[in-house]
């Protein structure tokens, strides 16, 4: 059986920019925690990895951690945008391994908004 995957797109809504070099890491969490993928978004927003396809996913609780703050700093954001999101995790479960989990990251310097999509 051929697992649908995990995606990851991030999206700067404040600049309506793709957020090309946003550091995120895709951990499975049990039996014990261990990294899926990371690397950096690439120019379209999205991660380029084999989990994308199915690689190494399984049912279960997982977890993205996005370095945003590092990203914001780089993206040129001043100190005081910089000061409020650094390093966010986002955990949800795979119940389904034949469906495809799209986990859209949209953020503002002040907020972010994680979800679902198709």
């Amino acid at each position: 059986m051929a697992a649908g995957g995990v995606s990851i797109h991030g999206v700067d809504i404040a600049r309506g920019i793709a957020a090309e070099g946003l550091f995120v890491e895709l951990c499975a969490l049990e039996p014990e925690r261990r990294v899926i993928a990371a690397g950096r978004l690439g120019a379209n927003g999205q991660l380029d990895h084999p989990s994308v396809r199915g690689e190494g996913i399984a049912a279960g609780p997982h977890e993205v951690l996005f370095h945003l703050g590092d990203w914001l700093r780089a993206a040129g954001y001043s100190a005081r945008e910089t000061a409020f999101l650094d390093l966010v995790p986002f955990r949800f479960v795979i119940g389904d391994v034949t469906q495809h989990y799209h986990l859209p990251f949209k953020f503002t310097p002040w907020g972010i908004q994680l979800f679902r999509g198709v």
